[in-house]
C-alpha cells in the first residue's frame, strides 16, 4: 500500500476522534446531566484555555521529536482514554479532567499529521495532499456521525463507543505506515542530499511575521463564532425538538458531506487561485450561517445553515496549514508555528462556548446565534485589509520594479 493511501486512512480514523465527542458534548450533558447551556459553555471554554498552554509546545515537541507515527499514536491513546472516562463522569472536576486529557490528544495530533504529510510528499506536494487527508477526515466525522444517528440500545452513549472503535483503528493505521516513507528534511524544507543540520530561525523572527500574525487574529475571531455555534444549537434542539441526539448526528453528517469534496476542491484551488481568497469566503460564510441558526427553529430546515459550515470549515482546514507552512518553509520551524497559531487561535475556540452561552442568557436562542456571527465579519474585513496592505519587503520590491520600470522608458 502506498504511504499516501496510509495518509488517508489514519485522517479518515481521527477525524471522528480529533476533538473528542465534538458537538456531541453538549447533548450528552444536556440529557444525561441536566446541564445547562451556561454551565457546558463553561466547561468547554475551561479546557479549550487548558489546551491553549499545550499547542505551541506540542508543535515544538513535533519540530525535534522524529517520531511523528509514535507522536500521532500517543494522541489517539490520549483522546480515547479521556473520552471513556467521560462516559461515567457526572460532577463538573471529573468532566473537566476527561475532557482536558481528550483535548490535549486532539491539540498534538494537528502538528503531529501535517509533520507526517510533509515527510511523505514535501511542500509541493502538500495543498493537493491536505486537501486529501482533509476529505478522508471528514468522511470518518460523516461515517461515524452516520452509525450514531441510526441509533442503538446504548441510547446517547452510543458516541463513546463509535469514537473507541474510531481510535483503534487510526493507532492500527498509524503504525503501520512504512517508517521509511516519511524524511525529516524533507518535512521541515532542508535540502536532502545535504549531510549538514542547517541552523533553526529563531522563534521571534518566525512568530513575529506580520502575515503570520494576522491570519492569527482573523483565525481567532472565526473560532470565536464558530467554535461554539453547533455545540449551542444541539442544546437549542434539546429545548426546541424531540431526539436532539439524532438531530446533532444528522447535522454533523451534512457538514462533513459537504466538506468532503470542498476539501478536495479547496486543496487544488489553493495553488490555482491563491489561499486568502480560500479564506475570504469560509469567513463570509460563517455569518449567514449564524443568521439562519437563529431564525430557524424547524430542524430540517437548518440543515441549510449546517451545509454552510460543511463549506466553510472544510476550506479553512486545508487552507490553514498550507499557509503557514508557506511562511515558515525552510526555518525548522513550521510545527511549532502552526501549533502556536493553533494555540492562540484556540482562545476563540474556547471562549466561543462561554460567548455563545452567555449570549442565550442575555439575549436568547435568536441573539446568542447573531453574535456568533459578528466576529466573522471583523475577520474577513482583517484577511481584506491585508491582502490591501502588503508586507514592507513587498512594498519595497514595488518601488524598485516601479523605479527600474521609469529608468527603461526615460
Amino acid at each position: 500500500m502506498a504511504p499516501t493511501s496510509h495518509l488517508a486512512l489514519i485522517n479518515l480514523f481521527i477525524g471522528d476522534i480529533q476533538g473528542g465527542l465534538g458537538p456531541f458534548l453538549g447533548t450528552w450533558l444536556a440529557e444525561s446531566g441536566s446541564w445547562s447551556p451556561a454551565r457546558v459553555g463553561f466547561v468547554v471554554t475551561l479546557v479549550g484555555f487548558g489546551t491553549l498552554f499545550l499547542s505551541g509546545p506540542f508543535g515544538a515537541l513535533v519540530d525535534r521529536v522524529p517520531r511523528p507515527r509514535l507522536l500521532i499514536g500517543g494522541a489517539c491513546m490520549a483522546i480515547l482514554a479521556g473520552t471513556l472516562l467521560l462516559l461515567p463522569a457526572r460532577g463538573f472536576f471529573a468532566v473537566f479532567t476527561a475532557q482536558l486529557l481528550a483535548a490535549a490528544g486532539g491539540t498534538l495530533l494537528l502538528p503531529a499529521v501535517a509533520s507526517l504529510t510533509l515527510g511523505i510528499v514535501g511542500k509541493d506536494g502538500f495543498p493537493k495532499q491536505q486537501g486529501r487527508n482533509q476529505a478522508f477526515n471528514h468522511l470518518g466525522i460523516l461515517l461515524a456521525a452516520g452509525v450514531i444517528s441510526l441509533g442503538t440500545p446504548f441510547g446517547p452513549a452510543t458516541a463513546f463507543y463509535v469514537l473507541g472503535g474510531m481510535s483503534l483503528a487510526a493507532i492500527v493505521a498509524t503504525f503501520t505506515t512504512p517508517a521509511g516513507a516519511w524524511n525529516r528534511r524533507r518535512a521541515v524544507g532542508w535540502k536532502e542530499d545535504d549531510e549538514d543540520e542547517p541552523q533553526r530561525s529563531g522563534i521571534r523572527q518566525v512568530l513575529g511575521h506580520r502575515p503570520l500574525l494576522v491570519l492569527t487574529v482573523a483565525l481567532t475571531l472565526f473560532n470565536l463564532g464558530n467554535g461554539g455555534m453547533l455545540t449551542l444549537l444541539g442544546q437549542k434542539l434539546v429545548a426546541t425538538a424531540d431526539d436532539a441526539t439524532t438531530w446533532t448526528a444528522r447535522y454533523v453528517m451534512v457538514a462533513q458531506l459537504v466538506m468532503v469534496p470542498v476539501a478536495l476542491f479547496a486543496g487544488s484551488l489553493a495553488d490555482r487561485r491563491g489561499r486568502r481568497l480560500l479564506l475570504m469566503a469560509a469567513f463570509a460564510v460563517l455569518p449567514v450561517r449564524a443568521a439562519m441558526s437563529g431564525l430557524i427553529d424547524d430542524p430540517y430546515w437548518l440543515i441549510g445553515a449546517e451545509v454552510l459550515d460543511g463549506i466553510a470549515s472544510g476550506i479553512v482546514g486545508v487552507a490553514v496549514p498550507v499557509v503557514v507552512a508557506d511562511l515558515t518553509w525552510g526555518s525548522g520551524r513550521t510545527q511549532t508555528a502552526l501549533g502556536s497559531v493553533n494555540a492562540v487561535q484556540g482562545v476563540g475556540g474556547a471562549l466561543s462556548g462561554w460567548y455563545g452561552g452567555l449570549a442565550y442568557a442575555w439575549l436568547g436562542w435568536t441573539g446568542a446565534f447573531l453574535a456568533l456571527g459578528v466576529p466573522a465579519i471583523i475577520a474577513l474585513g482583517l484577511v481584506i485589509w491585508l491582502d490591501a496592505t502588503p508586507e514592507p519587503g513587498r512594498r519595497r520590491r514595488r518601488r524598485e520594479r516601479r523605479a527600474a520600470a521609469r529608468e527603461q522608458t526615460a
